[in-house]
């Protein structure tokens, strides 16, 4: 049986695992990388760490296998990363000497960050990350960890949520074709929800 909940502090080495495991557009990206949490630093954990009242878990018997992680307002959670997450990660990583190349282009979003575009962040405050482990695909865990973070944001106001997915994810861009309208595609695929 799959139990949604929300996040603990005791979940986010489970963010950083999920994260990695799913990092290689929905398959395990953990050959990839040299440092298993580099992924989990971009995509999972600061949503843990600075906002865990907008982080969901699923877990199973056998433990966390799943997240949502978000934020109400994109353009202050931003600032907060500025402050509060980037600059420790900027030293820890000023060397990136032994890592290999998708360790590397981890590293540099660390250093310069993306920016989600500005018309998608003016019309869609809130956004999401969605990662889900093998065992929990196809029994609508998704969807009803979708569904949860959607009442709670439309709960506190939120007018909007948007995401980007990678385009070589095509089960993710089909999951979220779903709920979501697809607004346009450029680096990534971008998707929005009015609330």
């Amino acid at each position: 049986m799959v139990v949604l909940r929300r996040y603990q502090p005791s979940d986010l080495d489970a963010l950083y695992r999920i994260c990695v495991q799913t990092g290689d557009a929905g398959a395990d990206a953990t050959p990839l990388h040299n440092d298993p949490q580099l992924v989990g630093h971009v995509y999972a954990a600061p949503y843990g760490v600075l906002e865990p009242g907008n982080a969901l878990v699923a877990e199973d018997e056998q433990g966390v296998a799943g997240y949502l992680v978000g934020t109400h307002d994109t353009d202050a959670f931003v600032a907060r990363l500025e402050a509060e997450w980037w600059p420790e990660l900027r030293t820890r990583y000023a060397d990136a000497h032994g890592m290999t190349e998708a360790d590397r282009n981890r590293i540099a979003t660390i250093m310069r960050p993306h920016k989600n575009p500005a018309d998608i962040v003016a019309d869609y405050p809130a956004h999401i990350h969605m990662n889900l482990l093998p065992r929990l695909r196809g029994q609508r865990v998704g969807s009803r960890l979708l569904d949860m973070w959607v009442d709670q944001a439309r709960n506190a106001g939120v007018s909007g949520i948007h995401l980007g997915a990678s385009r070589s994810n095509a089960g993710g861009i089909a999951f979220w074709g779903k709920s979501f309208e697809r607004l346009r595609e450029d680096g990534a695929v971008w998707f929005g929800m009015r609330l």
